[in-house]
C-alpha cells in the first residue's frame, strides 16, 4: 500500500465519520461499534 493510497483511505474513513456526525448523530457508529463488541465476546467464547 502506497502512502497516497493510505491517505484517501483515512480520508474516506474521517468523511463517513464525519457524515455520521452530522446527520445522524452517531448512530451507525454506535451500532457497529456494538455489534464489534459482541462478535468479540462470542469469538472469546470460541477461543
Amino acid at each position: 500500500m502506497t502512502n497516497r493510497l493510505a491517505l484517501i483511505i483515512v480520508i474516506i474513513i474521517i468523511g463517513l465519520l464525519a457524515l455520521d456526525y452530522v446527520r445522524y448523530d452517531w448512530a451507525h457508529t454506535l451500532f457497529l461499534a456494538r455489534k464489534s463488541v459482541a462478535l468479540i465476546e462470542w469469538m472469546a467464547f470460541w477461543r
